[in-house]
């Protein structure tokens, strides 16, 4: 086999990175844009001594759960890899792919329970980044995201996993940009200015905050003036801020962040708890899927101890203590974004809580210094981004916990790993619950409670 073959493939399922796994005399191939139990005619893309990659020319036998996307660009934009899958078969896909995922990385059996739907599959998504680029010819504003395994920019007008609102602000900046004269980034050149649109919304009460990303070091006259235009036309917008980016990195926003008109900050109601959240503090993107997260952590505490001490460790906003404040005896959030540990402060204060203590700074350092100063607490949450846990932070946490650590990951594959560690230390789970974030990719969060045998 070589690229550029044609080869008949059966897709067996799907797999963590998105694609279908098929084999050719039981050699891996991973066919994009498929779905799973169908035959495909594909062509081989790459080859290398592991694995193949291979596109389909055409769907000779589709599979039962192959739909038509709703969204016109599914095909060609990198947001959603699952479109065109029914979202039931999307869920039963995730959940296999974290059994085999803890099956293969820890060697541990335990239970993954059926997924739990989004309650919303469109405009669901409340934090949107768009990346910005201008046409060589015409000046004209693109935003909106690269095509699959590209930098091939999809200038996005209408997206229907996030609110229709964030649509008319990206028509609206795309327009003035050009207008007040702020050009759109040149990756290959590292030049233009604007390089990044970032909008956070709130879904209970509308608030959007709107970033814009420069590849600059100052703004210049013609962003304020664009930053005052998106303000004074648009109700919902509670502020408008400049990032500053020049480095030549794929990270979407700088270290720091202006605020040129309203606030720098928007809120957001989950139940009855009200969270500040500022530019670049971490708020899951999904509001209705993170309350349903904070549901589950809560009912797996009532079932274990009663007013309990609760360390939450990266914990950005305060999303998982503030959430538990009323069943907690005391509460302690640790993390290491200043900006949101000032949003943790302000949001103790909004919820009228009095038993909270806020620590900023690397969570396996300040984890260390609580067990030095002899710190232990009923329940420890860990939160952590996608690498997962650093092998001393999965050690001190057990260290600290009397009896349960509850771990939310959005990484199948590096909670595996830690899951494996956490049991060398002496604690197990009876099982993991998977709850849908991201619809329609290839994206699962996971809720695990441990317990010390």
């Amino acid at each position: 086999m070589q690229r550029g073959d044609k080869v008949e493939l059966f897709v067996e399922k799907l797999l963590f990175e998105g694609a279908g796994l098929a084999r050719y005399e039981n050699f891996p191939i991973f066919v994009e844009a498929a779905a799973p139990q169908e035959r495909v005619l594909a062509e081989i893309v790459s080859l290398n001594k592991n694995y193949a990659k291979a596109k389909i020319l055409d769907i000779l036998d589709p599979s039962t759960a192959r739909i038509k996307p709703f969204c016109a660009m599914a095909s060609v934009c990198g947001g959603c890899c699952w479109q065109h899958i029914d979202y039931n078969e999307q869920l039963k896909q995730k959940k296999q792919i974290v059994e085999e995922t803890i099956r293969k990385i820890s060697g541990l059996d335990i239970e993954v329970k059926d997924v739990i739907a989004s309650p919303q599959t469109r405009e669901f998504r409340h934090k949107v980044q768009y990346p910005v680029a201008q046409t060589k010819v015409s000046k004209r504003l693109l935003a909106g995201y690269y095509k699959p395994n590209s930098h091939e920019l999809v200038n996005i007008k209408h997206c229907p996993i996030q609110p229709q609102i964030i649509d008319e602000l990206v028509a609206f900046i795309r327009d003035k940009a050009v207008e007040f004269g702020v050009s759109g980034y040149d990756e290959k050149k590292h030049g233009g200015c604007l390089r990044h649109i970032v909008f956070r919304h709130s879904e209970s009460n509308g608030q959007i905050l709107v970033v814009l990303v420069l590849n600059d070091s100052k703004i210049v006259s013609s962003v304020r003036r664009l930053a005052q235009a998106i303000f004074d036309s648009f109700e919902n917008v509670v502020g408008c801020l400049v990032n500053f980016n020049t480095a030549k990195t794929n990270s979407i926003m700088g270290k720091r962040t202006e605020c040129v008109v309203g606030q720098d900050f928007y809120t957001e109601k989950l139940d009855e708890k009200v969270y500040r959240v500022s530019a670049g503090s971490f708020f899951q993107v999904n509001p209705q899927s993170a309350l349903n997260i904070l549901n589950i952590v809560k009912d797996m505490i009532v079932s274990e101890v009663e007013a309990p001490s609760i360390l939450d460790a990266y914990s950005g906003v305060g999303t998982f203590g503030i959430y538990l404040g009323d069943i907690a005896k005391s509460v302690t959030l640790v993390e290491d974004y200043p900006p949101a540990t000032a949003d943790a402060v302000a949001n103790i204060e909004l919820n009228g809580y009095k038993n909270f203590e806020v620590l900023t700074g690397d969570a396996k350092v300040q984890l260390e210094n609580l067990k030095l100063a002899g710190k232990t607490f009923d329940v420890v949450i860990v939160d952590p981004p996608r690498k997962g846990l650093a092998f001393e932070a999965v050690k001190t946490a057990t260290e600290l916990s009397r009896n349960v650590i509850i771990y939310v990951s959005c990484n199948p594959s590096t909670l595996a790993r830690d899951l494996k560690i956490f049991a060398e230390l002496g604690y197990k789970t009876d099982y993991i619950q998977p709850v849908d974030m991201f619809c329609h990719t290839f994206h699962i969060e996971n809720v695990v409670m441990l317990k010390r045998n």
